[in-house]
């Protein structure tokens, strides 16, 4: 079956930089779109990235335009989330995520539409 396992979460001030990893597994890795979401405590799950599976094209939400870059390695089955300019607003959960059928090959931005999750990893970011 499909496994997403994040990585590279943990506790960074204000300004600073992270990289997030997703290893995929079970699945075809090239064929999926890869997408990034996060939840803070008490708000619902939102975008934050999404890849195509050949990696030229991708999308940002608005919040981390500019400041954030997925990118993916599809010989090494991953795909990244460099976070750069950290504020407060980023402190969430971060989960990989990819969909099936029509959602399988485009960048889904709703989390209903999303089949596999990875466990998510958490972000922290303090003033």
């Amino acid at each position: 079956q499909v496994q997403l396992v994040e990585s590279g979460g943990g506790l960074v001030q204000t300004g600073g930089s992270l990289r997030l990893s997703c290893l995929a597994s079970g699945l075809t890795f090239s064929r999926y779109a890869m997408n990034w979401f996060r939840q803070a405590p008490g708000k619902e799950r939102e975008f934050v990235a999404g890849i195509m599976g050949s990696g030229t094209n991708s999308l940002y939400a608005d919040s981390v335009k500019g400041r954030f870059t997925i990118s993916r390695d599809n010989l090494k089955n991953t795909v990244f989330l460099q976070m750069n300019d950290l504020i407060s607003d980023d402190t969430a959960v971060y989960y990989c995520a990819a969909g099936e059928g029509i959602y399988r090959t485009t960048i889904v931005r709703r989390p209903n539409f999303i089949d596999h999750w990875g466990q998510g990893t958490q972000v922290t970011v303090s003033s």
